[in-house]
Order: structure tokens, then C-alpha cells, then sequence
């Protein structure tokens, strides 16, 4: 069965506010295509993702580029819309209906104006009121209580991602912060801050997945996918454990089996930190550290560049921003520009084994609507 790689990749600057999605959607293919110098008339398809991008968006960026009359596919899956695109080009490559797929997903959450993401009202949860704040503030409460713990001991991870981020061109925050800034900041849902969240923004992000065969032919550099898992949330109307993520703990015990690889493997880590204590129990679901040890992994500076397992050296959704549909796609690309040595101030030593997760969407009885992880290969 063939192996498909990665073998291009190009993220337009994550902003606050855009003024045309599918200008942003178009930067990125453009980008790509001028990074690789591959031929246009050589992409057998396209996958385009976006969580609010509406109708026929890959459609409309490929007609601003002249790349017209190919198959191309629009995929949703809220957070987990980019992953679950690349995942698609993966599968497209792997069982030979491709040679060579663009992936490209964008998001423009300006046009909602500010404030917490939009669920479906008709969710009886979110109708409650436990929007995505609120979710992941029972979480932390849960887990600072559970391991007798400060709210203090999970904020460093902002400190961490803010300091990743000033070394990343394309992050929508570049600039360090402190502890006690991030501790003193705006209280959004207790215990969590303001600096603790993920911002709104716009940006897209697009990859080239190819076999390995059209990228010797291409001459490009590329990266192996070893693994590329999809999982959905499984529903239940009894109590459920906030601090074990079942939908990511899934995903990733089937991610290591498809690579053959460990936690104890890997090189860096792109996780899901829409919110700081969401990357402390990641460190755990993916088996970095055992339960109820993930803020003592993150103060013994384990997730740091240099340290065990480098987490979100591109300074995560937390610095880096989370335009929610091209997130995933972001992070392929951040893994894509490690193993290749191309990622300047923030690359981690010797990188040769890297894993992407996202998780997406919130729906009464469930984790979370969707996780998607790969992992990558030099």
C-alpha cells in the first residue's frame, strides 16, 4: 500500500480580522503551489475545509487561481474540519484514486464578531449555558480539586505557548507574557483567564499530499504519514469523567498502532490547547506522563522546546490562533516545517517523529464532536 507524505506546506499569517475568506483560502493555495513550484495542471484534487466557510468554498478559492474542473471536496467537522480534510487526501493518496491532493482550510471568525463560538442552540447543553468556556473551566476545576493543584500550575502553559509563538512568523501573538499577566488577566470562566484562551481569528493553511514517488519526481523535501485517525465522540446521558478526553484517548491509541510507534517516540507535539488545562490533560491522554502528572510535566519544563516531547512549538492555538477549521491543517504544516528543518528559532533538536491532534464541536452526551490525528515521519 502506498505511503503518502507530505511535501509542501504554507499557512498565511493567523490575524484578528480579514476581509475576504476566500482571499485568505486563495493566499495559501498560491503559496503552496509557489513554495513547491509544482504545476497546477498536475493536482489531481482538492480538499478544502472551514467550520462557517459556507457553500461550495473550495470552489470559489480554486476559481480565483484558475484551477477549475478538478474533483474538489468541502468538508465540516467544526474544529476538526481541517484534519478531517487532510485525512481524506490521505486516503485518496494512500488507496491510489491520487497522486497528488491540495488541502487547503480556512476559516474568517471576524464575520461573527467577538465573544465564544457559536454552538447550536438547539443543544440542550449549550441552551444551559456550558458554551466552550464553561466546559473546559468545569474541566480545570475539576482537575486543580482532584490533584490538589493552583490555578497557577496550569496557566504556565500559556507563558510556554506565548514564548513559542514570538518565534513563529504567522502567529497572531508574538510577543512573551508572564505568569502573573497571564494569572491577572481578564476572568472569562473561573478558573481560566483571558491570556488561558484561544483567540478568534482568521487565517488559512494548506498542505501538499502526495506519494512519494511525484515528490522525488517534484524534487521536494517530504515527511512520512505514518498514521491518520478520525474518531467521533461517544454519547452517554450518565455522569462522564471531564479529565479523561475519551474521544483524543481513542484516537491516539489507534494512531500508535497504525505508526507502531510510543508516546516515549515522539519528537513534538501540535495539541489542541484551546484553553490552557486543555493541553495539561493531553499531556496525559497521549501518554506523555501518567495521569494527574501534567502540570508537574509541564513546571519540570518536559513539554518544552529541548525538553521530553516539544508541545506546541508553534505556540499552539493559544499564541498561534485558532481559526477553527484551518487549525488542524496549521499544524500539519508546523510538523511539516520540524521534520524538515525549516522551523528557525522554535526547531526542536533532532526532530524526526512528530503528532497533530484537534479535537472539534461540543454536543450534549459526548467528549467532543470529532478528534482528528496523524502522525508524521522524517
Amino acid at each position: 500500500m502506498t505511503i503518502p507524505v507530505i511535501a509542501g506546506a504554507h499557512t498565511v499569517p493567523f490575524v484578528k480580522q480579514s476581509d475576504d475568506m476566500v482571499a485568505l483560502g486563495t493566499g495559501a493555495v498560491h503559496g503552496l503551489l509557489a513554495s513547491t513550484g509544482i504545476d497546477r495542471g498536475a493536482v489531481d484534487a482538492v480538499v478544502s475545509a472551514s467550520g462557517n466557510g459556507g457553500t461550495l468554498l473550495g470552489q470559489r478559492i480554486l476559481t480565483r487561481l484558475s484551477m477549475t474542473g478538478i474533483p474538489v471536496f468541502n468538508v465540516e467537522n467544526a474544529c476538526a474540519s481541517g484534519a478531517s480534510a487532510a485525512h481524506l487526501a490521505i486516503s485518496m493518496v494512500r488507496s491510489g484514486q491520487a497522486r497528488v491532493v491540495v488541502v487547503v482550510a480556512t476559516e474568517r471568525l471576524s464575520a461573527f464578531g467577538g465573544g465564544s463560538l457559536r454552538l447550536d442552540p438547539t443543544d440542550i447543553e449549550a441552551a444551559q449555558g456550558n458554551i466552550m468556556p464553561a466546559s473546559y473551566a468545569m474541566r480545570a476545576t475539576r482537575y486543580l480539586w482532584e490533584n490538589g493543584l493552583k490555578p497557577r500550575d496550569i496557566a504556565g502553559v500559556s507563558v510556554k505557548n506565548r514564548a513559542n509563538g514570538a518565534l513563529n512568523p504567522i502567529a497572531r501573538f508574538q510577543s512573551e507574557v508572564t505568569l502573573d499577566e497571564v494569572l491577572e488577566s481578564k476572568p472569562i470562566a473561573d478558573p481560566l483567564t483571558l491570556l488561558q484562551c484561544s483567540p478568534n481569528s482568521d487565517g488559512s493553511s494548506a498542505v501538499l499530499v502526495c506519494t512519494e514517488d511525484a515528490a522525488r519526481e517534484l524534487n521536494l523535501d517530504s515527511i512520512k504519514v505514518r498514521a491518520s485517525v478520525i474518531t467521533s465522540g461517544l454519547f452517554s446521558d450518565g455522569p462522564r469523567d471531564l479529565t479523561l478526553p475519551d474521544v483524543t484517548l481513542r484516537a491516539i491509541k489507534e494512531a500508535y498502532a497504525q505508526a507502531d510507534i510510543g508516546p516515549g517516540d515522539v519528537d513534538l507535539a501540535e495539541v489542541h490547547d484551546a484553553f490552557s488545562i486543555a493541553e495539561v490533560l493531553y499531556y496525559e491522554t497521549l501518554g506523555f506522563c501518567e495521569r494527574g502528572q501534567g502540570a508537574r510535566f509541564l513546571a519540570d519544563g518536559r513539554a518544552h522546546i529541548g525538553g521530553d516531547v516539544a508541545v506546541n512549538p508553534s505556540g499552539g492555538l493559544i499564541a498561534r490562533g485558532h481559526p477553527v477549521g484551518a487549525t488542524g491543517v496549521a499544524q500539519l504544516g508546523e510538523a511539516y516545517e520540524q521534520l524538515t528543518g525549516r522551523a528557525g528559532k522554535r526547531q526542536v533538536p533532532d526532530a524526526s517523529v512528530a503528532v497533530t491532534h484537534v479535537t472539534g464541536g461540543g454536543i450534549s452526551g459526548v467528549d467532543n464532536g470529532a478528534c482528528g490525528v496523524h502522525v508524521l515521519t522524517v
